[in-house]
């Protein structure tokens, strides 16, 4: 066997090219190592199931008679690295050339590049089939200018031809139904529930454990939820079809107690690790939209976020890495308080999500953005801390799309290259998004004094101290105009409240 083709964790297509013939003189090497459990603390049910996956789609490889070389974390000969496996199983195998996937995220591209050059043999890398553009496309496009998301969707849309008429227009007239999109679940209709696989990964587990990886959140290992095979994919995929993406694009935006998840996909961590295609997701939602069952504000909505922003995330990262992982536009510099990684805050809808995200690994975009995203932007919490939090924490996240998410749609810290502001919002969007005030210990209509809301303070904080940069930005003349209208000593309390939360974020 003389090509050693390798599959990284995040890599399991199966309808991949490579797969349609089985080749005598190929063998595929997939491994667990701490170099990739290490880099960030991962959330516990993230190595599982990632592990769990690769070890199902090995398998899977065997079984349909393609030849496997797996290491697991716990093997005796496993170096616990890619660079370092590659030398070994290269040598003890007589490898005489080495093939691979384009990796999704820059840090693992740079670290196979320079491994497979050291190594001196023959190589070649091929595309991931997976994405709807080719990375070197996206990245040419966007190397120059970054266009906004709107005009990046539109183009997606003519170019796929998807949700237009006869002549090319949108369906329904519009590009986009977003301000359809907004709405507060008042609790119907019913949020259903998430399939739930319940697999029993407790050995897994205590492999992991036994190789002394550091983790953080609850492990479910007992009964892991997660879908860890393209069968058990697709099954999540038609049963999101039928029971939540009716109402999805309605309540994409609310917030609830009663539901955790309300009518979201769930689908990220399966096409994440390519366990699901884009175009399939998009497709089998368009077959129920053209079948009358979804109403077309709520699949433009799902089309959306498939075709438009997770496309549009990964052209800002080709284009613009490795110097976007360092950006800091607004010069935050505050730690992330200690309660991200307990949930222990007095502030109800930061409990919320940060206790739900480390039981299930997971928190919908708009508690990603507008709870967690939103204190973090508000309190000036420095980028890296905030990227390393959520690059951990979520089942989902790989740093391709985690990256352009946080730094920049969620912190800001590229001064706009990817949003043209700074999402931020006092307690009053969380009372019109939904429950999380509801029974808080603090109170979300005072700005000031005793238990007042702390986002109150912080959200008029943050615009004063970034006036100079934020204040001629059109979409912020709200806030800029206001403030000046408010009593001196409304505002002078306000600023002192701030301040006052500002020297004890680990105490809210």
């Amino acid at each position: 066997m003389s090509t050693l083709r390798l599959i990284l964790g995040d890599q399991l297509n199966a309808g991949h090219s490579w797969l349609r013939e089985r080749r005598d003189d190929v063998i595929y090497l997939l491994m667990e190592v701490r170099s990739e459990t290490d880099y960030v603390r991962h959330h516990a049910q993230k190595v599982l199931a990632i592990f769990a996956a690769m070890r199902g789609f090995a398998s899977a490889l065997q079984a349909a008679g393609h030849h496997v070389h797996y290491l697991r974390i716990g093997d005796p000969h496993n170096r616990q690295s890619l660079a370092a496996n590659l030398a070994q199983v290269a040598t003890e195998l007589g490898i005489q050339r080495i093939e691979r996937i384009e990796a999704d995220e820059y840090r693992v591209e740079q670290a196979l590049d320079q491994a497979i050059a050291a190594l001196g043999l023959p190589s070649q890398t091929v595309s991931a089939e997976h994405f709807l553009l080719e990375r070197r496309e996206i990245a040419a496009q966007f190397a120059s200018k970054v266009p906004r998301m709107a005009t990046f969707y539109r183009a997606m849309r003519l170019r796929f031809r998807l949700l237009l008429d006869a002549a090319g227009e949108p369906v329904g007239g519009q590009w986009s139904y977003d301000a359809d999109n907004r709405e507060k679940w008042p609790g119907t209709p019913a949020a259903p529930a998430w399939p739930n696989p319940r697999h029993d990964l407790r050995a897994l587990w205590a492999e992991i454990q036994a190789a002394g990886v550091q983790m953080l959140g609850e492990p479910s290992a007992e009964a892991f939820p997660w879908p860890l095979s393209r069968r058990e994919a697709r099954l999540w995929l038609a049963h999101f079809i039928e029971h939540a993406l009716p109402h999805f694009g309605r309540f994409q935006d609310a917030l609830s107690r009663e539901s955790r998840t309300l009518f979201h996909s769930g689908l990220s961590f399966a096409l994440n690790v390519k366990l699901l295609h884009p175009l399939e997701v998009i497709q089998a939602a368009l077959a129920a939209f053209e079948a009358g069952k979804v109403p077309l504000a709520d699949i433009e909505g799902f089309v959306r976020q498939i075709l438009g922003w997770r496309e549009f995330v990964r052209g800002v990262y080709w284009a613009r890495m490795p110097g976007y992982a360092q950006l800091n536009a607004l010069n935050a510099q505050r730690p992330l308080p200690s309660w991200y990684w307990s949930g222990d805050t007095q502030m109800a809808c930061l409990q919320q999500a940060i206790r739900q995200s480390l039981d299930s690994a997971y928190a919908h975009h708009i508690q990603r953005l507008m709870v967690t995203g939103n204190f973090a932007l508000l309190a000036g919490c420095a980028p890296d801390e905030v990227d390393a939090w959520y690059l951990g924490i979520y089942i989902d996240a790989f740093e391709w799309v985690e990256l352009p998410n946080t730094r920049g749609m969620s912190q800001f810290a590229d001064g706009g290259l990817l949003g043209s502001k700074p999402y931020c919002g006092s307690a009053s969007y969380m009372q019109r998004q939904g429950d999380y005030c509801r029974g808080c210990h603090y109170d979300a209509k005072r700005r000031h004094g005793e238990r007042a809301c702390p986002l109150n303070s912080l959200y008029w904080h943050f615009h004063l101290r970034h006036a100079d940069s934020l204040g001629r930005n059109p979409r912020l003349a709200m806030p800029y105009k206001a403030w000046p209208r408010m009593d001196e000593t409304e505002r002078s309390a306000t600023l002192a409240q701030a301040e006052h939360y500002l020297a004890r974020l680990d105490t809210l």
